[in-house]
C-alpha cells in the first residue's frame, strides 16, 4: 500500500487520464443473525464511492474520451482491482474506468 500525508491540511488528489480515485465503503461488522465478524473474518468491499476522476481516456485519434463516472457516484468493482493507496489515513483505490464494473444507482 501507498501512503502520502500531508501535514495538518487535507490533501486533493487528482488522477491521470482514465484512472479514477475510489473510497470503499464499509459493511456491517454484523451479520444477519447479530454475529460480530472480526477484521480478520471480513472480505473488502467491492462498492464505493468516487472520489476523484481524471480527465479521460487518450483514443488513438488523440482525442479523449472523457469519464461516465464521475464524482460521487457508487461504483461496483472487481475484488482484486486497482492499486491501494492511503492518503491522510483513510484507504483509497485507484483503479482504471475499464475496471468498474458497474454504477450503483439508489
Amino acid at each position: 500500500m501507498i501512503k502520502f500525508k500531508k501535514g495538518g491540511e487535507k490533501m486533493k488528489v487528482k488522477p491521470l487520464r482514465d484512472k479514477i480515485l475510489i473510497k470503499r465503503i464499509e459493511e456491517d461488522e454484523k451479520t444477519k443473525g447479530g454475529i460480530i465478524l472480526p477484521d480478520t473474518a471480513k472480505e473488502k468491499p467491492m462498492i464505493g464511492i468516487v472520489m476523484a476522476v481524471g480527465k479521460g481516456k487518450l483514443l488513438e485519434d488523440g482525442k479523449i474520451q472523457p469519464p461516465e463516472v464521475k464524482v460521487n457516484d457508487k461504483v461496483l468493482f472487481p475484488k482484486y482491482a486497482g492499486t491501494e493507496v492511503k492518503i491522510d489515513g483513510e484507504e483509497h483505490l485507484i483503479v482504471s474506468e475499464d475496471e468498474i464494473l458497474a454504477i450503483i444507482e439508489d
